[in-house]
């Protein structure tokens, strides 16, 4: 893994979208990029007995129904079926782990069926090399088609109680005794029998003859479906609480594992019962299709664990006392979320799907490296650099940098900073990555002849960036104008004039136009005003005036 940092650190700096285009270098962290990274590896004890396991949910039926006909092994089987394996895979490579996903396997690097001692938001397998993937840990159903070609192992068959259909419970739905009334054939019971379980009684017992009785809660907090609220202060709306949108809520009870995902405002709801207290997590994987990830290399979306709560859900507010991650990652969850949401509202062409963030703590500056997407490596300064190992960056690294450090729980701070990249993002997906390379060469160029990110506007290129940067500073304003109230107009004091975009908008051109204005041959200040000229003929007069106000 520490190779991965030492290659990407001058790439990731080189490139930056400094404040105000100072230099990216007075951020260089004086520790190694691999130690600030790092957020809490988890330490795994002992190996308990799966309840959930056949073997253990057979022996609880015997129990609890022990006045019952013995059943023949092959009638035990149909009526305690195996409705799911317990497994790991070893993918070879990102792709290996990216199948697995597209077919529906949902996969933690930690087993399900261990002891905790320690919490922590990655697990690293200790046979396995750091560097390379970890075995993975999932649930797959009893028909699940594995894979030829990715190495698994089946730890355990499983029975799992299907608690999205309701099952009635066997006293409820069975009369078998004359003083309640019964009148049914004795000859009948039997066969009823075989069919009528009370799923809940069984799967308690099964902790019981399984050795964890002790994890057991109570049966009143059993029956109910996990739900709560994940929230967090927004510091800059005079300590406002709003939801974290769209995040994956996990919840695992052993191999006994669910998932959802919150809403707009923050609220979950798990179809999953479970008789003992789950492990909550938050994964920050997103339904707008976006991930936040970087405390392991090699897992596309962070992981930050809740520890251990209510059968009945936890609720959960992330503020200024919070774990520092957990905030900066809801945060810039919610910034990139409500990003999309405003493109829709506003009619701007929305970034690209799968975009893979990385929240650097020991770096000021943040970037749109577009890496994922396959930007910025093709060019030649940097491929030079990195040789061999350009096509393996592309897969592991990110499509944008936020630097954290200094704002860890400064919310405005860190919406700010990845609304403007989230522009960026949006502009790319237009444009494509021959234009993205020539505005991070010029990028690069200019902070290596002048040690200043943006220059002074009169290098080759540098009308893609004045395009670029010109876009991001007016949504990063925009934005941050409707949510907080005021413009803290960065950028207006650079060679490129956001505040052309404001005028335009003041006067009645759309953000929506402007978007789309953004085309591969829009590489000057004179191009992107042509395009709109034809985008918006009706506001001619604004137009050439608001540009000739601002011209250089």
């Amino acid at each position: 893994m520490k190779w991965i940092f030492k290659l990407m650190l001058p790439a990731m700096l080189l490139a930056s979208c400094s404040e105000e285009g100072a230099s990216p270098l007075d951020a260089y962290p004086e520790t190694g990029l691999e130690k600030q990274v790092a957020h809490d590896r988890m330490v795994i004890g002992a190996k308990r007995s799966n309840p959930y396991s056949v073997t253990n949910m057979r022996k609880a039926y015997a129990s609890l129904y022990s006045t019952r006909t013995e059943y023949e092994e092959e009638e035990l089987e149909e009526i305690i079926p195996v409705t799911d394996y317990y497994v790991r895979f070893l993918p070879s490579d990102m792709d290996d782990f990216a199948r697995l996903e597209e077919m529906g396997v949902e996969l933690t690097d930690f087993p399900l069926d261990c002891d905790i001692v320690e919490e922590g938001d990655y697990y690293q397998d200790p046979e396995i090399e750091e560097g390379h993937i970890s075995w993975q840990y999932a649930v797959v159903p009893s028909d699940f088609s594995f894979p030829d070609d990715i190495e698994f192992e089946i730890l355990d068959e499983c029975c799992i109680p299907d608690d999205t259909e309701e099952r009635e419970s066997f006293e409820e739905e069975d009369c078998y005794e004359e003083e309640d009334g019964c009148e049914e054939d004795p000859e009948s019971y039997e066969t009823r029998s075989t069919s009528s379980v009370d799923w809940r009684a069984l799967e308690r017992m099964a902790f019981e003859c399984s050795g964890n009785t002790d994890l057991l809660e109570s049966e009143t907090r059993a029956k109910a479906k996990p739900s709560g609220k994940i929230t967090i202060t927004d510091n800059g709306i005079n300590g406002k609480t709003v939801g974290v949108a769209g995040v994956k809520v996990m919840a695992n009870v052993f191999v006994k594992l669910s998932t959802t995902f919150t809403d707009a405002s923050g609220n979950y709801s798990f179809s999953a019962k479970f008789s003992a207290k789950p492990n909550y997590r938050l994964c920050f994987k997103n339904t707008k299709g976006f991930s936040i990830g970087l405390n392991t290399i090699l897992v596309p979306a962070s992981v930050s664990a809740l520890g251990k709560g209510s059968p009945e859900g936890i609720t959960l507010n992330v503020n200024g006392s919070s774990d520092a991650a957990l905030y900066r990652r809801c945060a810039v969850n919610n910034a990139a979320y409500e990003f999309y949401d405003k493109c829709q509202q506003e009619g701007i062409t929305l970034p690209p799907r799968n975009l893979r963030f990385w929240i650097i703590n020991s770096l000021t500056p943040s970037s749109a490296l577009m890496m994922h997407h396959g930007s910025f490596l093709d060019q030649g300064l940097v491929s030079n650099y990195l040789g061999v190992y350009k096509l393996a960056l592309q897969v592991f690294c990110p499509d944008i940098t936020i630097g954290s450090k200094g704002s860890s729980y400064d919310y405005a701070s860190l919406y700010s900073d990845t609304v403007h990249e989230m522009a960026h993002a949006s502009h790319f997906i237009k444009v494509g990555t021959d234009y993205w390379n020539k505005f991070s060469t010029y990028i690069i160029s200019t902070f290596l002849l002048t040690g200043d990110c943006y220059g002074t506007g009169n290098g080759e290129n540098a009308g893609y960036c004045e395009v670029a940067e010109m876009w991001a500073y007016f949504i990063e304003n925009a934005f941050y104008t409707s949510r907080y109230g005021s413009s803290p107009q960065r950028g207006y004091n650079l060679w490129f004039k956001p505040q052309i975009f404001n005028d335009l908008v003041a006067g009645g051109v759309t953000k929506g136009e402007i978007s789309e204005a953004l085309k591969t041959t829009t590489t000057s200040v004179d191009a992107l005003k042509s395009e709109l000229l034809v985008i918006s003929p009706s506001h001619k007069t604004l137009i050439n005036n608001t540009f000739k106000r601002y011209s250089r």
